[in-house]
């Protein structure tokens, strides 16, 4: 999807600057790393099957053998999640790889129960990247309203491919909305928002020691605009 540029100036005139998307080429990242590994797995099944002697090799020394599946908040009212949200960490990815200033994001709750997703960052050279998504609820059994959701950023009428749609999970958010921690299942995504344009740095410290306990590695994120 094409994204406008305008000045800095421009946008200070508009309303917050956004967060960049994400949805697309992730999907199909994980399709093609589910395909590969697939078939890596069934070719060391067959050798087993065929020696008798084939060994999966274990993890490295203190890591875990398997992490648990992620949790997500719920419920989650989109009514009070909606509304602008600033970026003050993330996960590096490619999708944000120009975004050199403010990051934020504004939802929008739609009649149908979607969102509209509104994202907005400031490039090095003081224009930025704009662009609209739409987000969607994915029910979770036993669990209603659970933040689990999905982003799209392709245009609509892709809407019914699979890979056009990006987990977004919502792993931790305060009481009063005011502070969220974004992820993806495979952990290889990760955000702290807040409606504040600038977190405190303890409680921004709270959110990743939070995150690290969940297995994402915090090691390599980097935190915006500080």
């Amino acid at each position: 999807m094409p994204l406008r540029h305008r000045s800095a100036a421009a946008a200070a005139a508009s309303r917050a600057p956004s967060f960049d998307d994400r949805s697309t080429s992730h999907a199909i990242g994980t399709l093609a790393t589910a395909f590969v590994v697939g078939g890596v797995a069934t070719w060391i099944a067959m050798g087993a099957g065929r020696t008798g002697r084939a060994q999966l090799p274990g993890p490295p020394d203190g890591a875990p053998l398997m992490r648990a599946p992620l949790q997500v908040v719920a419920p989650v009212d989109l009514q009070r999640y909606a509304g602008i949200w600033h970026e003050q960490a993330r996960l590096p990815n490619r999708f944000q790889k120009q975004c050199a200033g403010p990051v934020s994001a504004e939802y929008t709750l739609q009649p149908d129960g979607t969102m509209q997703v509104l994202n907005r960052c400031v490039r090095p050279d003081g224009n930025f990247d704009e662009a609209v998504g739409t987000a969607r609820v994915v029910p979770v059994a036993g669990q209603p309203g659970a933040g689990r959701l999905e982003v799209r950023f392709a245009p609509s009428w892709l809407s019914w491919l699979p890979m056009v749609w990006g987990d977004y999970w919502i792993l931790k958010l305060d009481r009063d909305y005011q502070v969220a921690l974004v992820g993806t299942p495979d952990r290889q995504y990760l955000w702290v928002l807040s409606r504040a344009p600038r977190l405190e740095d303890d409680a921004l410290q709270a959110e990743l020691d939070y995150a690290a306990s969940l297995g994402f590695d915090t090691s390599k994120v980097v935190l915006t605009g500080r």
